[in-house]
């Protein structure tokens, strides 16, 4: 494995335990861990499907100066909330997507980096506002709100979701990128991923792909972890990460992320 010069981290399931409460943050190993990693040279960014405040809050906590890697890709990021890169829907796809989820009358959410607009009150939408760090807002007319999409959520059940994703697929194929959840269909531009957010911060950074390391425990972290030079995951991981990983770390919960920054900080000292 090349000397690591970047390592991006996602944040729920990777730095936070899964079922983690949506106010936590990083423990005190694990953050001490990334500080030491930074201190060391490496740089150290955050790739996560949280919208920009949710992300945001953890990166300061950890003392990061780097970009954020928000809503699977589909934004990126500096920490004073400045956009470096940002990737909508294709009007016509976003109104598709609505069209969609009303004809079965599922609620949908309409959104960008920071306000996620639902088309009526769901408890998925509730949920993923507080892990962001914002108040969903809840309107019938959601897609009529003023704001440019970044995405779009068809918020189903867990028995349809699969068959969401497959009619969603057939109906507009390459022109929009999904992500599945237990209830939620995310669909996102196809330049938004994680993966190619990570590519264009590496090669602003100078920092070659076999530099680069990602880590990370879900269907959303596969594109970094099939980008980055060395992909990383965790014993509780989902099968799609499991698959896309190059290495899976042993432990309980996050205990094998602190070791392996913590390793990685004191290779790179020791090579100074």
């Amino acid at each position: 494995m090349s000397t690591i010069r970047l390592v991006a981290l996602d944040i729920d399931g990777t730095l936070l335990p899964p079922g983690a409460k949506p106010d936590a943050l990083p423990d005190e190993a694990l953050s001490t861990s990334v500080r030491a990693l930074v201190e060391s040279g490496v740089h150290v960014v955050l790739a996560s499907g949280r919208m920009f405040p949710g992300t945001a809050r953890i990166g300061r906590h950890l003392g990061l100066t780097t970009p954020l890697v928000c809503q699977q890709g589909a934004a990126v990021h500096r920490l004073d909330g400045t956009l470096l890169y940002r990737f909508h829907l294709d009007p016509d796809v976003a109104h598709t997507l609505v069209d969609y989820a009303t004809q079965y009358d599922w609620p949908y959410a309409w959104f960008d980096a920071v306000r996620y607009v639902a088309s009526r009150h769901n408890q998925p939408s509730v949920d993923y506002g507080y892990y962001c760090g914002v108040e969903p807002e809840f309107r019938a007319d959601a897609r009529d709100c003023g704001l440019i999409p970044t995405g779009v959520d068809v918020i189903s059940t867990r028995e349809r979701a699969t068959q969401v994703h497959r009619e969603l697929e057939a109906l507009l194929g390459e022109r929009v990128h999904l992500l599945d959840f237990p209830t939620v269909t995310a669909a996102h531009s196809p330049e938004a991923s994680k993966g190619k957010a990570l590519a264009l911060l590496a090669a602003g950074l100078g920092v070659r792909q076999d530099e680069v390391m990602a880590i990370g425990d879900s269907v959303n972290d596969v594109s970094m972890l099939e980008w980055a030079g060395h992909g990383v995951t965790l014993p509780h991981c989902d099968h799609y990460a499991r698959k896309a990983a190059d290495e899976m770390l042993k432990g309980d919960g996050v205990s094998g992320v602190t070791e392996l920054l913590r390793s990685l900080a004191g290779k790179q000292s020791r090579s100074k």
